[in-house]
């Protein structure tokens, strides 16, 4: 596994960045964004450092992108959404030089228009734990099925 000592992502995956950490495998780990959009929006990164999708190996093409769908299926049934919003910058807005997949619950009318989208913190630690257990809790179920 390659990891960048520089990189705050390789940070969370060895353990030096603290983060609420909602999923990991062997591939990849996923944890609630600090800023999110909404309460449950995640970020999904390989546990390498590859800083663009272009960078990621066609052997992880696979796992990688069924750990997206399996997020996505999981924050929506966690937050009780009606959909997801599922997105990747590549270098352009990328504000971590390292690849990430932000998965956002969503709801009709829920105020987020075009690509300037407020960014709110949550309301406290207690929050965002709960957030974190009920995603948690949406994979472990999920998992159990397959």
């Amino acid at each position: 596994m390659t990891i960048r000592a520089a990189c705050l992502f390789c940070g969370i995956v060895n353990g030096e960045v603290s983060a609420a950490i909602v999923f990991e495998d062997d591939v990849s780990i996923a944890f609630l964004d600090h800023r999110p959009l909404f309460p449950g929006h995640c970020l999904l990164i390989p546990k390498s450092h590859f800083e663009t999708l272009s960078d990621l190996p066609e052997r992880l093409i696979k796992p990688f992108f069924l750990n997206v769908q399996l997020l996505a299926r999981a924050v929506e049934t966690a937050r009780e959404a009606e959909g997801s919003f599922v997105a990747m910058n590549n270098r352009v807005s990328q504000t971590v030089p390292h690849l990430h997949v932000h998965i956002v619950p969503r709801r009709r009318k829920d105020g987020l228009k075009g690509f300037f989208w407020p960014r709110y913190k949550y309301a406290n630690e207690a929050e965002m734990l709960e957030v974190q257990e009920a995603i948690r809790s949406a994979i472990a179920s999920m998992q159990k099925r397959l």
